[in-house]
This record gives C-alpha cells, structure tokens and sequence, in this order.
C-alpha cells in the first residue's frame, strides 16, 4: 500500500541553491561536540568537525559502530542537543543562538521522531496517542483530532482510533508512532532504528511504510546498524570516530 501525504509548505518553499537541487533542509558546519569531564576535562570529543548537507525529499541513512559519534549526530540533527562548535542550519534556520525554549518549540514544529520503542501511553486511544505533539502546541481539541485522524489514516489504522496500544499489534504500534511523528506536519522525519523491536516480517512492514512517505515528498533520516535498511535509502553517511568515513549513494 503507497502512503499518500501533503507536505508542508515549510519544505516545499524556497529555491535551490541555483545548480537545479532541492535546496537544503538540514546542514551541519564543522560541528563539533565534545563531552567534559567535572573538572572541565575533556572526556571525550564524539563529533571532530562534521560538514553534513541533506536535501529537501532525500532519504538518508546514518551508519557507524558503537562510539562513531551516531547517536551524538543523531541527537544534534534533530535538536535534542546542541554542538560545542560549528553551526546547524534547519530549514535554513541556525538554531544555534535559540533559546531551550524557542528550540524546543522549533524542534516540535520541523520533526517529527520515530524511535525503536514506541513510547505510546498505555492508558490513552491510539487517537489521543497521536495528538500529544498537537496537544503541547495548543492547537484545540477539534483540529487535534482532524489531523490525527489524517496522520492514522496515511498509516493505513485509520479503523483502529478508539484501541489502546495493548489491544494492537508490535506493527501496528509502530504505525501509531509514525502518525503520531506525521501529526504536527514535519519537514524531516527522523528514524532511530526503527524496525529494532520487530520481527523481520513486521520490520520490512514498517520499513515499507517509512519509504513509501519519502516516496510521497518527505524529507527522511535514518539511524540504523541494519545494512538492508540502509539500503533502502538513497544515500548512506558512515562516520568513524567522529568524523564523516564515507557519503555517498547506496546503491
């Protein structure tokens, strides 16, 4: 089944950089980010410099072994926390001078997470489930809803609003997790291992579901050590103590 999507006019504005290209959503300038010890010694620099463009509609896979400097990149691109050095530009915006506030609010309106545990809230319909981001935007009961309902019904659990997670399937709390980063209408949808917790048959499902909204214009980065996941991206960056080891197409 093709997931069908409107993107958002934050994504599809602006123009290229005048060589033809989609112009770029997310970019990273020398970024470093070194972690300090108490006294104020380095304890460890996870990112040496990185020089990262992603493009409006590109699907990106992040790949590395344990202590590359993935998850630190991971948490930087999608503003979970913020680089000792260099400047990050997203949607042409540097978000480096924001405040944790304007940040955060920043960060809910431009991403939306898919993360390998679903974090749904067991005692909540998939509904309200996937209205939580809207809910702390305060966007009113009634439109909360409507988009809720778009977002499950581009997952395909469009019958499935009034079930709570326990009553749904591995896959299918995974699809609540898509719409639920979907609902607030993101310019880039970011993947953390996201088949992990899913057997191989559910996992493909679910991979299929993420591409299938690339396919439908958006913007898709994804963390994986999985190799045919990867794959399934347009471009692959691998990093190495880090640094970027390699960025080139995967196939």
């Amino acid at each position: 089944m093709t997931m069908t999507m409107s993107i958002p006019a934050s994504v599809t504005a602006g123009a290229g950089s005048g060589d033809g290209l989609p112009p770029p959503v997310a970019e990273l300038r020398g970024v470093r980010k070194v972690y300090y010890k108490p006294d104020g010694s380095v304890m460890v620099e996870a990112l040496r410099g990185v020089d990262i463009m992603i493009r409006k509609g590109e699907s990106v896979a992040i790949m590395g072994a344990s202590g590359s400097g993935k998850s630190t990149l991971m948490n930087i691109l999608g503003c979970l926390d913020r680089p000792t050095g260099g400047d990050y530009l997203l949607g042409g915006v540097s978000v480096s001078g924001m405040t944790d506030e304007a940040l955060s609010a920043f960060r809910g309106r431009t991403i939306g997470f898919v993360f390998q545990a679903f974090n749904l809230i067991p005692q909540e319909t998939v509904e309200d489930n996937v209205g939580v981001p809207l809910f702390y935007q305060g966007v009113p009961r009634a439109q909360r809803r409507e988009r809720a309902i778009e977002a499950l019904t581009t997952v395909g659990l469009g019958d499935r609003l009034g079930h709570r997670p326990r009553e749904l399937s591995g896959g299918q709390q995974q699809r609540v997790a898509i719409a639920r980063a979907l609902v607030t209408r993101p310019v880039v949808l970011m993947a953390d291992e996201p088949t992990g917790n899913l057997d191989s048959s559910t996992g493909k499902a679910i991979l299929q579901t993420i591409m299938d909204l690339h396919a439908g214009g958006m913007t898709l980065i994804v963390v994986t050590h999985d190799d045919s996941v990867a794959a399934r991206c347009q471009r692959i960056i691998r990093l190495r103590d880090g640094l970027v080891e390699s960025d080139g197409p995967a196939r």
